[in-house]
């Protein structure tokens, strides 16, 4: 399997004593005890995740399901993720009074 470099979007965020990176166009987590930690824990992820859908035969399945699409660009042949865009917004929750 070759290289592929892609900028993904990773959001950290602290949940109690730890800090969870997740990435939504993988839809993968990993934590730690602290952010550099959960960024290196989320590094070391990366590899097995596409080894394991190299090894099940589910590449082309998962990532399209992911919404990544296949580059046709013979010098550049390989994925391309989906394009994120990080926005806030304000929802209303209902709540028991």
């Amino acid at each position: 399997m070759k290289d592929l470099k892609v900028s993904l979007q990773v959001n950290i965020s602290k949940q109690g004593k730890r800090f969870v990176a997740h990435s939504p166009a993988l839809d993968i987590s990993t934590s730690g005890k602290s952010e550099a930690e959960a960024k290196s824990r989320f590094t070391d992820l990366i590899p097995l995740f596409f080894e394991e859908l190299e090894a099940a035969g589910t590449m082309d399945d998962v990532l399209s399901e992911l919404g990544w699409k296949k580059d046709g660009v013979a010098r550049t042949s390989g994925w391309r993720p989906p394009v994120t865009k990080n926005e806030q917004m304000q929802v209303r929750i209902p709540v028991a009074a």
